[in-house]
Formats: C-alpha cells, structure tokens, sequence
C-alpha cells in the first residue's frame, strides 16, 4: 500500500472519530436540554400544586369587606360563638360546622335529637363556631352565604330552627345553590317568623359577612383538622370512633354529677 493511501485512510478515519465526537456532543446536549425541560416541568407543576394547597380550605372572601357586624348575641372570643342553651348548663359542646360540609350533615342527622334533649333540660349548652372550609376545596361562596344567613336567623332568635334546616335541605357537596339568596330566603319560609323583611335584607347585604370571614380565620388558625370539629368540655369526641349520640348524653349526665 502506498503512504499516499495510507495517509489516506488515516485521515479518514481522523474525520470519522471528529464526527464520532461531534455525534457524542450533540446527543449530550440533547439529553441536557430534554432533562432541563424536564426539570422545567415539575418545578412549574409543583408551584402550580403549592399554589392549589395555598389556596385550599381557604374561602373566597372578595364579597366580605366592610365592617364586622356581629350577631345578636354572640359570644365567646371575639363574640365569634353562637351559643344555644342555658348558660348556666355544667356541661358545654364546641362545634365548628360548614354548611356545605356533608360530614357536619352525618354528624348533625345523628346527634341532632340528642342535643336538643340535653340543652333543652339545662344539662348542656352548645357554641356553634362557623367554617367555610367547602368554598375554599370546592369554589363558589355557599358556605359563606348560609353561614351569613345563619346568623340573621340569630339576630331574629331563630338560629336553632334555621341552622337545622340549613343541614336538613343541604345540597350536594358539588352543588353551591346555598349560594343563591333566594335559596337560603326559600328556606326560611320553614322556620315560623323568620321570612321577614329584616331576614331578607340581611341576607341580601351580607350583613354579617365580614363576621364569617373572621369566623373562616379563626378556624383555620385554630390548627383543627376539619369540619365538624367537636369538642365536649374541651375534648374531641367527634375523633372517637367509639361515640354514638348514647354515649355523649351519658358523658354529658356523668359529668354533671360530678
């Protein structure tokens, strides 16, 4: 073979290694840019999932500005509690509920009765605390509005009546007609003296709506896990798994002797 073949082939060789190279390169780069992309992704999908999270249980407070009106008779602190019962009742049930909640419907069809048997003999009294954790999961503004109207049942001493059916007519979870006045003012016509000129005012400007949103914040800030939230002199028992609408009426009378 000649040395002109042979630089020949050397060279060619030389040209197929530099293109070998150039080929590595490019593949390097490629998959650099494709892991980039990659990473580009999930960072944006996780600041689009902690947006979501931010925003979760969080209601939608831009029709609840102004000033806090609070209801007839509401106390505790910050007067943020609706209380039922004789306050001289040895016994006291903290409850957090949302409106929109299915799991405060379960807990109220449940415990409803037993309630109402216990403070209407003096044994308990009863704080009713309000949540709008569903506006903020679900969307939409019926928490809100049913806890607004909720307390002009309470400015017309009516709270226990309408709060009852609030949960007795309660819409699908998905379903936010308690956002609609007229479905919250329709209501009322099943508690006797409620649909008043006065009830559908106050529902119709959101009275109480900055009040709601005070309540809203207060629960979140509460550290509760959820709604109901229900607690028996301080205690959850809403948590125990054990607990039937008996065994609270028999805590309640125990804790009454004592």
């Amino acid at each position: 073979m000649s040395e002109k073949n042979r630089e020949g082939k050397r060279t060619a060789r030389e040209r197929l290694a530099v293109e070998r190279e150039k080929q590595k390169a490019a593949e390097k780069r490629r998959r650099t840019l494709i892991v980039g992309a990659s990473v580009v992704c999930v960072l944006g999908l996780a600041a689009v999932i902690g947006v979501v999270a931010a925003n979760a249980g969080k209601d939608d407070g831009s029709d609840s500005a102004g000033p806090v009106v609070v209801p007839s008779g509401a106390n505790g602190d910050d007067n943020l509690a609706l209380p039922v019962g004789k306050a001289s009742a040895k016994s006291s049930l903290t409850i957090w509920e949302d409106f929109r909640c299915p799991a405060c419907k379960s807990f109220e069809d449940a415990y409803r009765s037993t309630i109402h048997e216990l403070t209407a003999s003096g044994e308990l009294k009863v704080e009713y605390h309000l949540a709008t954790i569903i506006d903020g999961n679900m969307g939409g503004s019926g928490s809100r509005k049913a806890a607004n109207a909720a307390a002009c049942a309470q400015d017309a001493g009516k709270f226990t009546a309408y709060h009852d059916v609030l949960y007795e007519n309660q819409p699908q979870e998905t379903d936010d007609a308690f956002a609609k006045n007229s479905k919250l003012i329709e209501l009322a016509k099943k508690v006797d003296g409620l649909d008043t000129a006065t009830f559908r005012t106050c529902v119709e400007d959101g009275t109480h709506d900055s009040w709601v949103t005070k309540s809203a914040a207060a629960f979140r800030n509460g550290g509760f896990s959820g709604t109901p939230t229900v607690l028996l002199d301080g205690k959850n028992i809403y948590q125990d798994q054990t607990m039937t609408p008996a065994k609270l009426k028999k805590q309640v009378q125990e804790a009454n002797k004592g």
